[in-house]
């Protein structure tokens, strides 16, 4: 009998590409979308100070699925990242043409995750996809000229910005409700997002 594996905690990063299928982009395009996307995704987190496992993330063909050890501060992830992400967006699309150029939705959680042989599944899991697909989520990236928003699980909020980050009121909270999940999530304002370089 095959012994299951004991659930571990992990931080869960998922990124989607918008408009990654729009006609406007050829299949050339899109493999130079998908090779920028993972180089930006390495170079945030290298600036943010949050290590790239080359075991720790899946591909999701317009998106990246990352999970990394409950050992790295949670914090990291909205007062680091979301400008470091920005900085090497806009390095990347300064360089790319329109076709090739990237804006990014992100969803953060975190919880018990499962491994087995072809990969990891928990609820968890489930639940990042959902708050990544949120409509709110993908209007307000839409109705901006930012180049990335994010949205946080309840969970996240609660534990790490409300009574840690100094702008935690600018979180938006909104009903997510995809597929069979109803829930609560906290968006952040896309042009809000400022890289540290920068006034």
């Amino acid at each position: 009998m095959q012994r299951r594996s004991l659930a571990v905690y992990r931080t869960i990063v998922v990124v989607d590409i918008e408009g990654f299928g729009d006609r406007r982009r050829t299949d050339l395009n899109q493999v130079a979308v998908r090779d920028g996307l993972y180089k930006v995704m390495q170079d945030a987190f290298y600036h943010a100070g949050i290590p790239w496992v080359d075991d720790g993330h899946e591909d999701r063909g317009d998106g990246v699925f990352v999970l990394i050890s409950g050992d790295i501060p949670k914090s990291l992830f909205v007062e680091s990242l979301p400008s470091a992400l920005v900085s090497a967006l806009r390095e990347h699309n300064t360089t790319h043409s329109p076709e090739e150029q990237i804006r990014l939705r992100m969803a953060l959680h975190a919880g018990e995750v499962n491994y087995d042989d072809h990969g990891a599944t928990a609820t968890s899991i489930n639940l990042a996809f959902r708050l990544l697909e949120a409509e709110q989520l993908k209007a307000s990236l839409a109705n901006s000229a930012g180049l990335l928003t994010f949205i946080l699980s309840s969970r996240f909020y609660e534990d790490v910005v409300r009574n840690n980050v100094a702008d935690a009121d600018v979180y938006r909270r909104v009903w997510v409700h995809v597929k069979e999940t109803y829930t609560v999530g906290w968006i952040y304002p896309p042009d809000r997002i400022i890289p540290a370089s920068e006034p």
